[in-house]
């Protein structure tokens, strides 16, 4: 199991990460998510080896991670970890980027392994195309089998479907996530999109300011956010504050009725496909709510919480 124990660290004066602790099992895929500088990507760089910790430890089984202290090559032989910046060869094809690290004395072997990931990532039919002439989503997808190419035990990814166009997205994500447990590999994976997070992740990282907010399986933290915090990273919610309580509500869990006290005039309807995202105020509150027909500004209807 990766153990993560009480570690601290920071680039200048000011601390970057905080008392960072917990425990991740063989084959599962936790994904950390957060607003923007919370500490993800460095979380994910201090797993891999890359900077020597203020505190704590970090093992992966009974092997103790270490930074560059320790290392003249940072990061760890059993792990890999992919950047944003894709670290691809611009002068050389898909195929021999993807197969870099792979022993030349098996040939036949390295090229039935290339055209294996290359077709994971659905990237077979660029495989003689040199890297500099593909666009940033085709990059990353082969950033993607490269770091698969020598099937690490552990794969830490940053946003590593940033790039990639929505219509792609989701078959590639699924081909992805069903690869590493199919692999036994066990994966982090430091995200912005709720689909990386609540479809695939075993577990959720919240992290705040460089320390943990919550952890749990994706069920959890979505269903029962700990703050306004959790629940505003999977999307728009509204703080409710109904007898004498205050309630963490998403968009469908409202539905509009005949009568209720939730009273709420509409400010605003946004198209959604199968239905409109609209905007209301009840009280001094702002709320969202789904609606299946267009509401328009200044209309009242009345709300209840499914």
């Amino acid at each position: 199991m990766l153990s993560v124990q009480n570690i601290s660290f920071s680039y200048t004066s000011e601390t970057t990460i905080s008392s960072v602790d917990f425990v991740l099992e063989k084959v599962q895929n936790l994904a950390i998510i957060g607003e923007s500088g919370c500490g993800k990507s460095t979380l994910l760089k201090l797993i891999y080896g890359l900077y020597d910790l203020d505190q704590g430890e970090i093992f992966w089984n009974e092997n103790q991670v270490f930074g560059p202290k320790f290392h003249l090559v940072p990061g760890m032989s059993y792990m890999k970890y992919l950047a944003q910046d894709f670290d691809l060869m611009p002068f050389i094809t898909v195929a021999e980027n993807v197969g870099k690290y792979l022993s030349n004395f098996y040939p036949e072997e390295k090229k039935a392994r290339v055209s294996e990931l290359l077709e994971v990532v659905e990237m077979s039919e660029f495989a003689n195309i040199k890297a500099k002439f593909l666009s940033g989503g085709q990059m990353q997808r082969v950033a993607l089998a490269k770091v698969l190419a020598l099937e690490p035990e552990v794969l830490l990814l940053d946003e590593p479907f940033s790039h990639i166009d929505n219509f792609r997205k989701n078959s590639l994500r699924r081909r992805i996530f069903s690869y590493l447990k199919s692999k036994n590999i066990t994966c982090i994976i430091a995200t912005h999109d709720v689909n990386d997070s609540l479809s695939f992740a075993d577990e959720i990282l919240v992290m705040k300011n460089g320390a943990i907010e919550a952890k749990g399986t994706p069920e959890t933290i979505f269903q029962n956010p700990s703050s306004f915090y959790v629940a505003s990273l999977f999307g728009d919610v509204s703080v409710v504050k109904m007898n004498g309580s205050t309630n963490f509500v998403y968009p469908h869990q409202f539905q509009v009725v005949q009568s209720s006290d939730f009273k709420v005039e509409v400010v605003q309807s946004y198209f959604k496909g199968s239905h409109f995202l609209v905007e209301g105020k009840f009280e001094d509150q702002v709320v969202f709510f789904e609606s299946l027909k267009e509401l328009f500004s200044g209309e009242v209807v009345f709300l209840e919480v499914k």
